[in-house]
C-alpha cells in the first residue's frame, strides 16, 4: 500500500517536473553550473525577508514564502537559472516588532552587488531580482546603478506597480501596504495554512511627523502608530482576491524577465 501511494504521488508530480524550464543553481554541481551559466543566460535572484513582522495573523517568514512561491512559478515557466534566495535586506520600518531583521542600506546594496559580481564571471550579464518588498526598492536601484558601470544589467520587481490594475479590481481598503488586505489575500491563495484570519485586524493610523516606519508608541511624533504591525485592513482579505493579484504578479514577472533577456547591456 505504501509503495502504491508513493507511485501515485510520483505520477501526479510528473507533469510539474516535465513543465519546469529553469534550473536552481543550488541543486547543481559546479560542473553542471558551468554549463548552465554559460552563454547569454538570465539569472533570477529571489529576495524575501526570512524574519520580518507581518502582524499577528501572518508569520515572520511571510516575504520568504512569497519569494519561494514566485521562484517556483518562474522556474516552471521560464528558461532561467535561479540563485538561492536572499533572506536579509533593507527593512528599517519594522524594527520595533520583535523578530524583525534589517540590514543597513549600504549593506543591502552591496549584498546584491557582490552576489552578481560573483556569478557574472561565469558568463551571465543579465540579472533579475525577484523582489517582494517595498523598502528594498531604494537599495536595489543603487545596486543596479553600481552594476551598470561594469556592463551588467540588473532589474528587479517593483511590487508597487507590477499588479496595479489587478489590485484596483479587488481592493476595498481605503489605504494600506503591509500585512493588509492585499498581502493577506495573497497568502490565503499561496499558503492559507500560514494565515490566522481570527487575528486579522484593521489598523490604519495617520503618519506622524511625515517620516518613519511603523511604531508601537502612540504620539511619539515620528512614524505611523500600529499596535498590530499592520498597515491596512487585513479583515477584508480573501483567497479569491489573492488569486487575482498573485496571477497578475506572476505574469508581470515573466514578462519583465523576457524583456530583460532581449534588452541591450549597458556600456562599461
Amino acid at each position: 500500500m505504501r509503495l502504491l501511494t508513493l507511485f501515485l504521488l510520483f505520477v501526479v508530480a510528473l507533469p510539474v517536473f516535465a513543465q519546469q524550464q529553469g534550473v536552481e543553481l543550488a541543486n547543481l554541481t559546479w560542473v553542471e553550473a558551468e554549463k548552465a551559466l554559460g552563454g547569454d543566460q538570465v539569472v533570477v535572484i529571489p529576495l524575501g525577508a526570512g524574519s520580518k513582522e507581518h502582524g499577528p495573523h501572518l508569520r515572520l517568514d511571510n516575504d520568504y514564502q512569497l519569494a519561494e512561491y514566485f521562484k517556483r512559478r518562474v522556474l516552471a515557466a521560464s528558461n532561467v537559472v535561479v540563485a538561492p534566495t536572499i533572506t536579509y535586506h533593507y527593512y528599517p520600518a519594522f524594527l520595533e516588532y520583535p523578530g524583525s531583521t534589517h540590514l543597513r542600506q549600504e549593506t543591502a546594496r552591496d549584498v546584491v552587488v557582490d552576489i552578481v559580481n560573483s556569478l557574472s564571471p561565469y558568463g551571465p550579464r543579465r540579472f533579475y531580482v525577484l523582489n517582494t518588498g517595498v523598502s528594498t526598492l531604494m537599495p536595489l536601484k543603487a545596486s543596479a546603478e553600481a552594476l551598470a558601470t561594469a556592463g551588467l544589467l540588473m532589474r528587479y520587481t517593483d511590487v508597487l506597480t507590477i499588479a496595479t490594475t489587478a489590485e484596483a479590481t479587488v481592493r476595498q481598503q481605503t489605504e494600506g501596504t503591509h500585512a493588509d488586505e492585499i498581502e493577506t489575500s495573497m497568502m490565503l491563495y499561496i499558503a492559507p495554512e500560514r494565515v490566522d484570519m481570527r487575528k486579522a485586524a484593521k489598523d490604519i493610523s495617520p503618519r506622524e511627523g511625515g517620516r518613519g516606519g511603523l511604531t508601537r508608541v502612540q504620539g511619539r511624533g515620528v512614524g505611523r502608530f500600529s499596535s498590530t504591525g499592520i498597515y491596512g485592513d487585513a479583515t477584508l482579505a480573501t483567497r479569491a482576491k489573492g488569486r487575482v493579484v498573485v496571477e497578475a504578479m506572476v505574469a508581470g514577472m515573466l514578462r519583465e524577465i523576457e524583456d530583460l533577456r532581449k534588452a541591450p547591456l549597458p556600456s562599461r
